[in-house]
């Protein structure tokens, strides 16, 4: 991927286990940085989900408000099962994205969604673990910038 970056908000996550597998994940996929909300969880750097010690190179930063640290440039997007949102499958994802996930027990809300330019979904027939919706976002990402500098 050579062209624009992609940020992550967790939007009070459940766990130092999902926030510890989301790093490993923006590791992997380059994300440029990961923002979140709410106090549920200890120290975020304390992971054994993270072996690759993630938060080392890319930044995890406490935030009140993700609408706040939106990357310049940047579309929010919401990760949300919603009926008026699109599905990952046909989604053209932007060049410079800020991909906005809720807690697993919950949902984003309105307080989230209003400043969202773009909701999507994962087509799945359950609910999917954080982390886990974060790798297939990100996967998907991937993917997507890969078959558009191939020319597909």
């Amino acid at each position: 991927m050579n062209r624009g970056y992609a940020s992550i908000g967790l939007d009070n996550p459940k766990s130092p286990h999902n926030v510890g597998s989301v790093m490993r994940a923006c590791g992997v996929y380059g994300a440029a940085q990961c923002y979140f909300t709410g106090k549920r969880y200890a120290k975020a750097k304390q992971f054994v989900t993270d072996p690759q010690k993630s938060y080392r190179h890319i930044p995890l930063t406490h935030v009140a408000s993700l609408q706040k640290v939106i990357p310049y440039n940047c579309v929010p997007v919401a990760i949300e099962l919603l009926p008026q949102a699109r599905s990952l499958f046909s989604y053209k994802h932007p060049e410079r994205a800020f991909y906005i996930f809720g807690p697993e027990d919950g949902t984003l809300g309105d307080r989230v969604l209003r400043f969202c330019r773009d909701v999507v979904y994962i087509p799945t027939s359950k609910c999917m673990n954080l982390a886990a919706a974060v790798n297939v976002v990100l996967y998907s990402r991937a993917y997507y910038i890969w078959q558009k500098e191939a020319g597909q």
